[in-house]
């Protein structure tokens, strides 16, 4: 199968970042502490951070729907926060669509 010039299919790329933290920061985190998710399936960090790995899990059932255009009336297509399950913590997360790129599903599978 040859590759479509274009592609065939439009996803975004995300930016998680912490938009704040209502409990103690348990695990190190800042408001303001993020990552990219890029090309469909690309998670970056910046350089000499982290991102707690149960914060991660909380949010990353939904990034794949996020990258997605959603119906309108979809309540994730209106939802933007995620909250870390840690009752201590309180971290809540803010998903942001930062770029809309158009691909090639047969690259992706």
């Amino acid at each position: 199968m040859e590759p479509v010039e274009d592609g065939d299919m439009e996803l975004y790329d995300l930016r998680v970042v912490v938009d704040r933290i209502e409990g103690r920061s348990v695990c190190g985190m800042e408001v303001g502490d993020c990552f990219t998710l890029e090309n469909s399936a690309h998670l970056r960090l910046p350089d000499g951070r982290h991102f707690c790995v149960y914060a991660l899990a909380s949010v990353l059932p939904f990034l794949a729907a996020k990258q997605r255009d959603l119906a309108s009336g979809d309540w994730l297509a209106q939802d933007s926060l995620f909250a870390c399950p840690d009752p201590e913590e309180r971290l809540v997360m803010r998903v942001e669509r930062t770029r809309r790129r158009r691909m090639n599903s047969a690259d992706l599978t």
